[in-house]
């Protein structure tokens, strides 16, 4: 009488013999939960033709993968073409729905978990984690075809069943965290505008020790003034369509905060130590990440008219007027909302009117409709 083992045996052999071709992929066999599972690498050029995805047209509840968001896949499929020195992909994670056959190098030891992964070319892959990836190494081979023989791992599960596969996609996807914007920039070498940000918090005596680097949110006892995110979007809004050269733009970058910090004397009274980091954020909102977007918005009409420093620093003078604190009524619904401050979009757009206007600066038709909206109260 057969054994159990025997007869899964005879059965893939079978498999093999009644389809004649099958793929072959150097593998390393392991086992999670009681599952043998599988680690391999595969050409780029492969990952199209043999991964699929579940159908867009399927309700949720029959499918194991959400809807594939094509929007997403311009820039990732850009971020391979734009840096094939030292682009990198993670693993994809794929069930495989037919049969395995892993024929080991040895009978013990390291031997007897490597070998080759034999998998019939009828069987049907579907990824579990990875489907944007997958979609974007598509898109990124038609352009660069030479990529095809590059290679991505990925890790094979033996197909069970959709509510398994169903239950690997919560699983993979259950712990995963998005890391905060802050750490993202302060570990970003490509972003030019991170590069920037990196060496005014450097160089500047108004930033360097004052910039929360890796969280994006400052806590109530927190020391630091300002977070490296929003730095980093009030630079991005400075800078945005002006052509410099990286070493003008942390030039001009540093001497546009220093210039507002003329302005703003609260910050240098932290710096000196006359009023704490803690009060000054609970009093005014100045250091909040909408005030250095909306100024970094106002600055960039500025320089746009002129990037000579006197011509721009002069505009900037008329800040010292504004009422920065949290009790200016001005602010609710601009600012603040709820007690709270708002970095919408819309809020951001209303704080940079509030500022035009104070700087004598005409709005734009957009921000004129915002303002009209917010005066209507429909804001």
């Amino acid at each position: 009488m057969q054994t159990e083992a025997a007869s899964e045996t005879a059965g893939r052999a079978a498999t093999r013999a009644s389809t004649g071709f099958e793929y072959t992929f150097p593998a390393i066999r392991g086992v999670q939960a009681g599952r043998e599972f599988y680690a391999s690498m595969c050409p780029l050029r492969l990952i199209p033709k043999i991964f699929l995805f579940d159908e867009d047209d399927l309700s949720a509840e029959l499918r194991a993968q959400r809807v594939l968001n094509k929007g997403r896949l311009p820039a990732l499929a850009r971020y391979i073409l734009d840096n094939p020195d030292d682009y990198v992909f993670s693993a994809l994670t794929a069930s495989v729905d037919g049969d395995m056959a892993f024929e080991c190098q040895g009978a013990e030891g390291p031997a007897h978990r490597t070998g080759q992964l034999r998998i019939p070319m009828d069987a049907r892959f579907l990824i579990n984690d990875g489907q944007h990836r997958r979609a974007a190494i598509e898109l990124a081979l038609k352009e660069n075809p030479d990529l095809g023989d590059e290679t991505i791992a990925v890790v094979f599960f033996h197909d069970t069943g959709l509510s398994r596969s169903q239950q690997m996609f919560a699983d993979l996807n259950r712990h995963a965290v998005r890391p905060a914007r802050s750490i993202g920039v302060l570990y970003d070498h490509r972003d030019l505008n991170a590069q920037i940000t990196r060496a005014i918090t450097e160089r500047s005596t108004i930033f360097k020790g004052f910039v929360e680097m890796e969280k994006s949110t400052l806590s109530a006892r927190s020391r630091k003034l300002f977070t490296l995110s929003a730095l980093y979007y009030g630079n991005q809004s400075l800078l945005q369509g002006l052509d410099l050269k990286q070493d003008e733009a942390i030039m001009l970058t540093q001497s546009f905060w220093e210039a507002v910090d003329t302005a703003l004397p609260e910050w240098a009274m932290v710096r000196g130590k006359q009023l704490s980091a803690q009060e000054m954020r609970r009093d005014f909102i100045h250091s909040h990440g909408i005030a250095l977007h909306a100024l970094g918005r106002v600055g960039n009409a500025l320089l746009r008219e002129s990037v000579k420093a006197a011509a721009w620093k002069r505009r900037l003078v008329p800040l010292t007027d504004v009422d920065w604190t949290r009790g200016n009524i001005d602010w609710e619904g601009r600012a603040i909302v709820g007690g709270r401050v708002s970095k919408s979009h819309q809020n951001v757009t209303l704080t940079v009117n509030y500022l035009r206007k104070h700087l004598g600066l005409e709005l734009s038709p957009e921000e004129q409709r915002v303002e009209d909206a917010y005066l209507r109260g429909e804001a």
